[in-house]
C-alpha cells in the first residue's frame, strides 16, 4: 500500500501533486472509499463532523478533491457483513480517504473489521490519512493522544510503518501543540517521530519515507 500521511488533508498544491503521483492517474479517473470512523471515538468529535467529512463541507481537503466517485466505509458495520460482501469494494478503490478522529478507536476497528488483514495485498491502494487516519499507520501513539481507551489498554498501532506522529503542529485551534510539548511526546516512544504542521505529509511508497511540505516539520530520532 502507499501512504500519504497527512495532518489535515490536501491542504496545498504541494500535497496535491504527491497524491496524483501514488495515484498513478488524474483524481477525475480514480474511485475513493471514505472511512469516517475515527470521529465517533474522540471526545471532542460531534456526528455533524462526520457528515462534513463525507459531503467534503470540510477545511481538511479529501472527499473533495474531484473524485470519479467516492463511497462510505464504516468500519464498525463490516463485522455484521460476510467479508463477500465489502472486501472486493475495499479492493475495487483506487484511494482510501481515512478520517481523523481517535487513532486508537480507528485502530480497533480496522483490526475487527477484518480490514487489517486485507491491508498487506493493497500494493497499488493509496492510504490517505487525516491526522488520526495517519496515526494510526504508526507503532505506537504516545500516551498523550489515548482518549479511546482500548480493550488491552496502551498505545500500540497498525506499525505499518516505523515512526510516530504528531500532527497539527502550531495549530491556533490546539495551542497546546507546540514544538516543546512534541520533544516532551518524542522522549517517551523510543522510535523515530515526526512533528509536522498543517500544511505537511509524509509520503510512504516501499519503505521510502520522504516529507511533502509547504509548512514547518521536524524529525525527532531517540535519545
Amino acid at each position: 500500500m502507499r501512504l500519504l500521511l497527512t495532518s489535515a488533508g490536501v491542504r496545498n498544491r504541494t500535497i496535491h501533486d504527491r497524491l496524483v503521483e501514488l495515484l498513478d492517474k488524474p483524481i477525475a479517473e480514480c474511485d475513493a472509499l471514505a472511512i469516517p470512523t475515527a470521529g465517533y471515538g474522540h471526545p471532542m468529535v460531534r456526528p455533524e463532523m462526520a457528515w462534513r467529512f463525507i459531503s467534503g463541507h470540510d477545511e481538511c481537503p479529501m472527499t473533495n478533491l474531484g473524485w470519479r466517485s467516492v463511497g462510505v466505509l464504516e468500519l464498525s458495520a463490516l463485522p455484521s457483513l460476510g467479508d463477500d460482501r465489502w472486501v472486493s469494494w475495499v479492493r475495487d478503490a483506487d484511494v482510501l480517504l481515512v478520517n481523523g478522529g481517535d487513532a486508537m478507536y480507528l485502530h480497533h476497528w480496522i483490526r475487527e473489521s477484518g480490514l487489517a488483514d486485507l491491508i498487506p495485498t493493497l500494493d497499488e491502494t493509496v492510504w490517505v490519512g487525516l491526522s488520526a487516519g495517519s496515526m494510526v499507520m504508526t507503532p505506537r501513539i504516545g500516551a498523550d493522544f489515548v482518549e479511546w481507551e482500548p480493550p488491552g489498554g496502551g498505545d500500540a498501532t497498525l506499525g505499518m510503518v516505523d515512526f510516530s506522529i504528531f500532527p497539527h503542529l502550531d495549530s491556533p485551534d490546539l495551542p497546546l501543540n507546540t514544538m516543546e510539548t512534541a520533544r516532551r511526546w518524542a522522549a517517551t516512544l523510543g522510535n523515530p517521530a515526526y512533528v509536522m504542521d498543517d500544511e505537511t505529509a509524509i509520503s510512504v511508497v516501499d519503505g521510502d519515507v520522504d516529507v511533502v511540505s509547504e509548512g514547518r516539520w521536524e524529525r525527532l530520532d531517540p535519545a
